[in-house]
């Protein structure tokens, strides 16, 4: 009886666990540790959806199982925003479901479409849940280089040749957590061409369509004629309304995996709580100037840490959406590796980032960093990390 569980034995240990320990003794300690590691937004949700949950929490009929599905009124308020934003027409009915979270969905729909021997494609670096939810349902994983001096077709394309069995499905994610990086609609054009040619299911994570900078608008995989065919989305409220506690999100597109993830789900959960769901629907189906100044918010972020960092001596990539910046980890520290350089800068700087080896093996010369700290606090970490560098081989070596 002392064998490993077999999924548990699927995963490795957890890559954070070593930066968030030393994060936790920090302030054990009295440090005032200024943390851009978890990408966890820190201002309110809009008070006309907090008002609504106060007033339909306020109901008995709602304090009932829901729909594991979600409600009527949620599921066409996703479509209703499909519509305005992207010009997509989806049925209610057969292509929306929605999910606890988009995470708790595409790990539910990795349940439901493969088994133990499947392969899937998954670009590297990704977001966790992309390879570790197919992993927990016992599917293999081909990791598809995605960076920027690589050329993910051309890598795409070699690993169809080289991927016995052929892969069942592809999975796509931009705006890009952790990288940022973004694409425009021949990009994704491309992808369903590709996913037809070689008979595979495509799963789109854009969870950071909203939150986009300058002139850059994410589009939809959806957007593409026959898309539906092979393609599913995944949309969540998190970041778009400051909304992560409340853990909604849907999956919207090929009915016959939407059709797989209702049945699953309907084994598994009821659904939100209701009153979550109604505000949900307020905050979709209501006034969005909200959604414009949470975007703002985050683009002054982003032109206060580029713009700061570059005069401390460290140049990085200014990104065009998600609340991040890939941070190539300075030149002088970069065959330490992340998780090393990271311990470093907490250590030395008191300034908290993940490790990019978290987000796969080709994200080992970068860090992610969140921008969840105030403009007041980016300035003081900016200030920190410069002495830190202007220490430079003092700390490295």
């Amino acid at each position: 009886m002392q064998e490993e569980f077999y999924r548990i034995k699927r995963l490795p240990p957890y890559v954070f666990a070593a930066v968030n320990e030393l994060k936790s003794a920090a302030r054990n300690r009295g440090e005032d540790i200024i943390d851009f590691g978890m990408g966890n937004p820190d201002q309110a949700t809009p008070a006309h959806i907090v008002d609504k949950l106060s007033q339909v929490a306020q109901e008995g009929r709602n304090h009932r199982y829901s729909l594991s599905k979600g409600i009527g009124g949620l599921r066409k308020g996703l479509c209703a925003f499909y519509k305005r934003r992207f010009d997509v027409d989806l049925d209610p009915d057969t292509e929306v479901i929605a999910t606890i979270g988009s995470k708790e969905g595409f790990a539910h729909l990795a349940l439901a479409m493969t088994q133990p021997g499947d392969t899937v494609l998954v670009p590297n670096p990704t977001y966790p849940i992309h390879v570790y939810g197919f992993v927990i349902a016992g599917a293999d994983i081909h990791h598809v280089p995605l960076c920027k001096h690589t050329d993910f077709f051309q890598e795409l394309r070699r690993a169809m040749q080289t991927t016995w069995p052929r892969p069942k499905a592809l999975v796509i994610n931009f705006p890009s957590n952790p990288t940022a990086m973004v694409v425009d609609l021949a990009f994704y054009e491309k992808i369903v061409a590709f996913a037809e040619e070689h008979d595979i299911y495509i799963l789109s994570d854009i969870a950071y369509s909203e939150i986009c900078f300058d002139d850059y608008k994410a589009p939809s995989m959806l957007q593409v004629k026959g898309a539906k065919e092979r393609v599913v989305e995944f949309y969540s409220l998190s970041k778009t309304y400051n909304m992560p506690g409340w853990r909604v999100g849907f999956a919207v597109g090929n009915k016959r995996l939407i059709k797989a993830l209702t049945r699953i789900k309907s084994y598994l959960d009821y659904g939100m709580f209701q009153p979550i769901q109604i505000a949900a629907a307020t905050a979709l189906n209501g006034p969005q100037d909200c959604v414009e100044e949470i975007r703002q918010l985050y683009q002054n972020r982003r032109n206060v840490l580029v713009d700061g960092l570059a005069r401390a001596g460290w140049q990085i990539e200014s990104p065009k959406a998600t609340m991040f910046a890939w941070a190539e980890i300075p030149e002088a520290f970069r065959k330490m590796g992340s998780l090393e350089f990271s311990k470093l800068l907490l250590k030395e700087a008191q300034v908290a980032v993940s490790p990019g080896i978290g987000f796969g093996v080709y994200g080992d010369d970068f860090v992610r960093i969140a921008l969840i700290e105030n403009e007041h606090r980016t300035r003081q970490a900016i200030r920190n990390i410069k002495r830190f560098l202007n220490a430079g081989s003092d700390v490295s070596s």
